[in-house]
């Protein structure tokens, strides 16, 4: 079987960087399933898992590979057992998030992408906030976003959510799409083409699996539809993978996130009209609370700028800064952001004299 890796996005950059390794060869991850992964190399799919070297030097969990990753391998015959996995290869572009759970380490969701469609559904999951912290981790992963605004049958105000979305996503092109109707598919088509990569991202039950499904032109995934008392959606996907699009391309899906933590983002590019605001303050070091000539306590006074927009933007903030910090580093960096030990320990000595 002689696969034509061109068709997966093999491109003369990466095919380059694969002569730099003697006696190894090139290959693609295609699924993850935990210290496994599945390969797709000249000969076909096999299953592979790191070197000892590679898990020893890995200072990070996104140094492990991850879908849409280029790696070197050992072999191609997949009857000589699993392949090993000694590199991966430079990657143009790397969606990741922070772990969940208090450890302070980064988690890959996939790699090397040109297209994250950001998808959320017109219902009671619509939510801006969700949409900046999505926008960040994208922005910062060097791939292109577009958001996705899925269920719109069950919309009875799009053009008001439209005018919503349009508040927080400047300079991002915005889809509309219905299963029922089956709207709005052909624009999605729009980005997809030969050699191109497209990963969907998303909470659970917001339609992801039914767009990947029609760019397949047949149910390769399962769906659920969202439960109607809350219209929360239901895990479908249960592992990131990547499939060759029959029209050519490569779509990976990625299982619904319920939780976004953020260990690195761009903020500047998210929330570019605060940055700009921020830079004509009359302090540089303004807190944007209370001091005066702050151009962006102006700008919420004015309507120019949401509150809700600048409280997203400060959390999200503070929340990258934290990023990768362990507790008491995080403690610290928290003492520093609020003005200091001096100034935390004279509110603790304000409130010890606050009269009950």
């Amino acid at each position: 079987m002689n696969i034509n890796l061109n068709e997966y996005g093999l491109n003369e950059r990466f095919a380059q960087e694969a002569t730099l390794y003697d006696g190894l060869f090139i290959g693609r991850v295609t699924a993850q399933h935990r210290e496994l992964y599945t390969v797709i190399c000249e000969s076909g799919e096999l299953s592979a898992s790191v070197s000892g070297k590679f898990a020893y030097h890995a200072d990070d969990p996104t140094s492990f590979p991850a879908v849409g990753d280029w790696v070197m391998i050992d072999r191609t015959d997949k009857n000589a057992g699993n392949a090993i996995i000694h590199t991966v290869l430079r990657r143009k572009s790397m969606l990741a998030r922070q772990a969940a759970g208090t450890r302070a380490a980064g988690q890959m969701i996939a790699a090397n992408i040109d297209t994250i469609f950001i998808c959320m559904s017109l219902n009671a999951d619509f939510n801006l906030r969700r949409v900046e912290r999505y926008l960040t981790i994208a922005w910062d992963s060097m791939a292109t976003p577009v958001i996705v605004l899925t269920k719109s049958d069950l919309c009875d105000d799009l053009q008001e959510k439209l005018e919503e979305i349009a508040t927080v996503s400047t300079g991002v092109d915005v889809l509309v799409c219905s299963s029922v109707s089956e709207d709005g598919y052909e624009a999605v088509s729009a980005y997809v083409g030969p050699g191109k990569t497209i990963a969907f991202i998303g909470s659970s039950g917001v339609g992801k699996s039914t767009l990947i499904n029609r760019l397949m032109e047949q149910d390769v995934l399962a769906t659920k539809t969202i439960r109607q008392d809350d219209d929360k959606g239901r895990h479908t996907t249960t592992h990131r993978q990547l499939l060759l699009l029959p029209g050519g391309g490569i779509v990976i899906d990625t299982p619904g996130m319920r939780e976004l933590q953020i260990q690195t983002g761009n903020l500047s590019k998210t929330f570019e009209d605060v940055t700009e605001l921020a830079a004509e303050c009359k302090f540089r070091d303004c807190s944007h609370e209370s001091e005066i000539g702050c151009a962006v306590r102006e700008a919420i006074e004015n309507g120019m700028l949401s509150e809700k927009r600048f409280e997203s933007y400060q959390k999200l903030k503070r929340e990258v800064s934290y990023g990768g910090l362990n507790a008491r580093q995080i403690e610290t960096e928290k003492i520093n952001q609020f003005g200091g030990k001096n100034k935390v320990k004279q509110l603790k000595r304000n409130l010890i004299k606050k009269p009950r």
